[in-house]
């Protein structure tokens, strides 16, 4: 580390409150690319230098100070990512309020849900079309004294006071505040958010966050993953959720790095290739998916095609060892090759994301270590993670020079891990929470006297790396007695490019299950290739199609004991949303929600009736 950059990391170093961290930015690096955005309108990005975003946070913040609130008084932002959710979060900060952020699509009767149990006093929504869905349902959230509707012709108040266009809002609080901003002592002990858990199993908690736990994560995570000015983040995980608030919005300022907000993960192959981001934060299915389109390629490519590509991904993934210092170096074949290979495959691959990406940082849920591996043989360091929203989040990381792509890496500095009863990961350290909101008890229980957190996750501890091995609360018990993790199931299946999504069941059943959602295409083209082989007229039997996907399952989850291969399969081709409430915006899939829906398909399947397919 230069000069400079020691004399910055020394200021970070005494920031103790998120609201101080920006205003650091703001002075130390004015005119350099905070924020970039897609102006519709214009039809053209945007960008916005850390001075002017300074400005407009504290526009929004005097029309705070219009509204009248109370120190702690919540705020929830029901937007997509963007530069006006950020503006609000940092408004509120600088005001000692409270950002309760949601999920823009989440479910409404779920967003109700959290504004009572929140009682947030004021609301940013995306447009009054959608406030509108949710005063239909009951419980209105009458604990909200205004309604900030940022599109939709909320000018009026569409018989309701509360409610105000975002532009109107922004321009009357000026001039009533001009000069009487309110004077606002942040303490680093006061809650930063409250950010309500993915539930999936339950209700959703509000896990308490203070500026002290999320400064203290953001601190760790700079000494770790190398980010600085002058990188790119593409943002595209809702910004409701720890993971991305701290890794790539918050961690964003501390380093002093522009963020670009993707469109919407429908055009996000496009903003990778126009944004050419350096840094990227993703759950695991965003590298599954493209893990997936490169093996579709390989199977229509070319003999030749198909040799370059496999010769690439063995020299990349013999380089990658001896990066780590696991294997002697390159062999002088490997070194001179590389060049060539990486130049007429890797570096074709890679423009997909852009061609500058340089680190990758995967977390949220647990990823197949085949996907980690191809990244890694095409010379873009992936790093697996592991944290929860308890812990502001992020407990351990990989780094560039330690990755071993089985691990979650090594607990961040400042962290505690130790293993307790039936394998569970705890951890201790200042990033823990506060507690969950309005439930003590809760609280007391996943969090001993002593400060350490219980995770609910099984774990193992190896020459300081950390393993993460299963999930108390998801153990599969079969009526036969025996217990299986079924995410290491699902992580596995999904490794298959075939499936896009995968659930397995079997609690007290004699045997698994399997809920799968099929890639359309690729499908197609199988069944097409069954019913030839079948001389079906082209379609094969539904007991074809299921001997054919368990077939396929079964060489997906080779390597997991044999009473862990599922016996029966349900399949779709209509993917699982967040929006029918399926999935948590984590994209993990909700397991009680799940049950309830395919009852019937599930029953049907150990009632060894054919399954049903839904097309």
């Amino acid at each position: 580390m230069d000069g400079i950059g020691q004399h910055r990391a020394c200021g970070l170093a005494a920031i103790e409150t998120l609201s101080a961290l920006l205003r650091w930015r703001v002075e130390d690096t004015p005119f350099a690319e905070a924020y970039r955005h897609f102006d519709p309108h214009r039809q053209l990005w945007v960008s916005l230098t850390w001075q002017d975003f300074g400005h407009l946070a504290e526009r929004w913040a005097r029309a705070l100070d219009h509204e009248g609130l109370d120190h702690g008084d919540r705020i929830a932002i029901l937007m997509p990512n963007g530069v006006e959710h950020v503006a609000m979060d940092q408004a509120a900060l600088s005001r000692g309020l409270v950002p309760v952020p949601l999920h823009a699509i989440d479910n409404p009767e779920s967003i109700v849900y959290i504004l009572e149990d929140s009682g947030a006093a004021l609301l940013l929504i995306d447009s009054l079309d959608r406030w509108r869905k949710l005063a239909s349902l009951d419980g209105r959230a009458n604990a909200l004294k205004r309604i900030v509707c940022a599109t939709g012709g909320a000018s009026v108040d569409a018989g309701d006071g509360r409610i105000i266009a975002l532009d109107r809002w922004l321009d009357i609080a000026p001039s009533q505040t001009a000069g009487t901003v309110r004077a606002t002592t942040v303490k680093p002990g006061d809650l930063a958010a409250i950010v309500y858990t993915s539930g999936t199993t339950g209700r959703p908690k509000g896990v308490m966050l203070s500026h002290a736990n999320v400064m203290a994560n953001v601190k760790a995570i700079h000494r770790r993953v190398p980010a600085a000015e002058g990188d790119v983040f593409l943002s595209f995980l809702p910004l409701s959720h720890t993971f991305e608030r701290t890794a790539g919005y918050y961690y964003q300022i501390a380093v002093g790095a522009c963020v670009a907000y993707a469109r919407s993960v429908a055009q996000l192959a496009q903003d990778l290739k126009t944004v050419r981001p350096t840094v990227l934060v993703s759950v695991p299915r965003i590298y599954e998916r493209f893990y997936a389109r490169i093996m579709e390629q390989r199977d229509s490519a070319s003999r030749l095609q198909r040799a370059a590509l496999d010769l690439t991904l063995k020299i990349g993934s013999r380089r990658f060892e001896a990066r780590q210092g696991r294997t002697h170096l390159a062999s002088v074949v490997d070194r001179l090759a590389w060049p060539i290979v990486k130049r007429l495959v890797a570096d074709r691959i890679s423009a997909e994301l852009g061609g500058r990406l340089r680190v990758a940082v995967s977390g949220g849920a647990p990823i197949a270590e085949p996907i980690v591996r191809l990244f890694l043989s095409l010379g873009l360091d992936v790093l697996q993670g592991y944290g929860m929203t308890e812990t502001s989040p992020v407990v351990a990381v990989n780094t560039p020079d330690d990755n071993d792509p089985r691990s979650v890496g090594s607990p961040l500095d400042g962290i505690e891990v130790r293993i307790g009863a039936d394998d569970e990961l705890l951890v201790r350290g200042p990033s823990v929470m506060v507690g969950y909101w309005r439930k003590p008890e809760e609280t007391r229980r996943v969090i001993e006297a002593d400060g350490w957190l219980h995770t609910g996750d099984q774990a193992r501890i190896e020459a300081g790396r950390l393993y993460i091995t299963g999930r108390i609360k998801d153990i599969i018990v079969t009526s036969t007695g025996e217990k299986i993790a079924p995410v290491d199931l699902e992580t596995a299946i999904t490794s298959d490019p075939l499936f896009e999504q995968a659930m397995v069941v079997g609690e007290l059943r004699p045997y698994l299950a399997a809920l799968v959602v099929v890639n359309a295409n690729e499908w197609a083209s199988e069944k097409a290739r069954l019913g030839n082989e079948a001389d079906a007229g082209g379609v094969p039997s539904p007991g074809r199609q299921a001997a054919f996907l368990l077939k396929r399952i079964a060489e997906a989850v080779k390597d997991f004991p044999a009473y862990a291969t599922p016996r029966t399969v349900w399949w779709t081709t209509e993917p699982w949303t967040i929006g029918d409430g399926l999935l948590t915006p984590t994209l993990k899939v909700k397991r009680i929600a799940m049950a309830e829906r395919f009852a019937a398909q599930i029953d049907a399947l150990y009632a060894r009736k054919l399954p049903q397919t839904a097309t």
